[in-house]
């Protein structure tokens, strides 16, 4: 099967597609056909020597966290999947030695693994694992957003988000968006009641908010003080200057910023499918490559200004 693998630390260019053995399925666990990955910003970290203490110095790494496609077999003990049947899901990133999603097939733990919502086509599924269940968490379990509050999304276009604005939206907040001032028709069609341009906005212009999301990762203590009483702040965005700021926020309480690893289980998945279903969340694919060209696809992340998700297709649809 064809896999795409990180060589050695670098840029986009470290990146091989080649052929390997496909993988079977053991105990509790599922094979499938993967017919899209997307691209997210823990893979160019890792292909870039950012997570070295995580992903280890062995090569050649897997890369890809998330996907879309078939169920080819299942491990012993699995109940609730079965060959044909469409699925999404997400690698553990600790998995990189011997499994990753940017890949033809893919062995997963059941656990980690859900039911596609129907009639979507994988590429646009794909998109929306890791930035759907990422935006859903921070939003559901980590600030705890309740029905009329004020939120603002930081980094509104990207992946995480573009689904945090429909999310927020549906959750019943009123949703500010900060983000290139070109997005801003779309921004306001996928649920936001203001969208501000970055570019020309000040954090000290805006507020107070009673939750914010953050994408970015920089100028956190700028944003965090647009809290209003009670406030809360969530950051996926991590860099060494935002686990800083993280640290530095604990004495803040309530109003301190928050962060945690999106690990999706069967169970966040199921709830991600029924926004989905409900019609709340809608893929939002900035361009689709095939898995051969995932150099290309990396190269096109780190560029930036996108407006939802890179993805790429293996083609086995």
């Amino acid at each position: 099967m064809k896999t795409a693998q990180i060589t050695s630390f670098g840029p986009p260019e470290v990146l091989r597609v080649t052929e390997t053995e496909r993988p079977s399925p053991g105990a509790g666990e599922v094979l499938v056909a993967v017919e899209a990955s997307s691209v997210n910003g823990h893979d160019t970290i890792v292909r870039a020597g950012g997570l070295k203490m995580v992903s280890g110095r062995k090569f050649p790494l897997g890369v890809g966290l998330d996907f879309a496609g078939a169920v080819v077999a299942v491990g012993p003990g699995v109940e609730g999947y079965r060959a044909g049947d469409r699925v999404w899901g997400m690698v553990h990133p600790r998995q990189r030695h011997t499994t990753a999603a940017a890949a033809e097939y893919v062995v997963v733990p059941a656990a980690r693994l859900g039911l596609a919502p129907a009639g979507v086509p994988a590429v646009e599924a794909a998109s929306l694992v890791v930035a759907g269940s990422t935006a859903l968490i921070a939003l559901r379990d980590s600030v705890g957003l309740g029905e009329g509050e004020r939120v603002l999304v930081r980094g509104a276009a990207g992946g995480v988000g573009t689904a945090a604005v429909q999310l927020a939206h549906a959750m019943g907040g009123h949703v500010t968006a900060l983000a290139r001032d070109r997005h801003a028709a779309v921004l306001r069609d996928l649920g936001a009641d203001a969208v501000l341009d970055y570019g020309t906005t000040t954090s000290d212009a805006i507020g107070p908010f009673d939750v914010i999301v953050d994408t970015v990762g920089s100028e956190l203590h700028c944003y965090r003080a647009r809290l209003g009483k009670g406030g809360r702040m969530v950051t996926v965005g991590l860099s060494a200057p935002a686990l800083a700021a993280i640290a530095a926020s604990a004495i803040h309480g309530s109003r301190r910023i928050r962060t945690f690893s999106a690990n999706p289980d069967s169970a966040v998945l199921s709830d991600l499918a029924g926004f989905v279903t409900s019609g709340a969340l809608r893929p939002t694919v900035h361009s689709v490559y095939p898995l051969a060209d995932i150099a290309a696809a990396h190269e096109a992340f780190e560029r930036g200004g996108v407006m939802g998700k890179h993805v790429l297709a293996t083609g086995l649809a």
